[in-house]
């Protein structure tokens, strides 16, 4: 049974998405300790109080130690409970946080336990490419 969040603050990301035609994903995945001081939990800068969105390093706020953000985000898991749209399973498993290229769009993607059939959860605003077109995957 996969551990739920219990607010926004302790998370790196979250999506709940509809998967045509009856699918349904709800995925996090959880921010990690710093490496350094095991105090606090990393996250984005902040300037002025605010966060910096697009930062391309997570910062621990008490000791100040930074990461790059490919580097921190490669290291975390990706908690999924879905739905399988192709045999309507209900399952949850983990995978790492990393986005592959699956049918021209980055996309995090993984297997249904029990028919196997891949099921990808998409950047956002993006839809994948036809099956004609270029459906292999591309690791980034």
């Amino acid at each position: 049974m996969l551990q739920e969040p219990d607010s926004m603050e302790e998370l790196v990301y979250f999506t709940r998405r509809v998967i045509e035609p009856k699918g349904k994903v709800v995925a996090w995945v959880f921010r990690e300790k710093c490496p350094k001081c095991k105090k606090a939990l990393m996250g984005k800068p902040q300037e002025d109080g605010k966060i910096k969105i697009r930062a391309k390093e997570y910062v621990c706020s008490e000791c100040g130690y930074k990461e790059g953000k490919y580097e921190y985000e490669n290291k975390l898991t990706c908690n999924i409970k879905y739905t399988c749209p192709y045999c309507l399973f209900e399952g949850e498993i983990q995978v790492p946080f990393k986005r592959r290229t699956y049918q021209g769009v980055p996309a995090i993607v993984f297997e249904c336990s029990k028919c196997k059939g891949k099921i990808a959860i998409t950047k956002k605003m993006k839809d994948p490419k036809e099956k004609g077109s270029s459906a292999g995957f591309d690791d980034d």
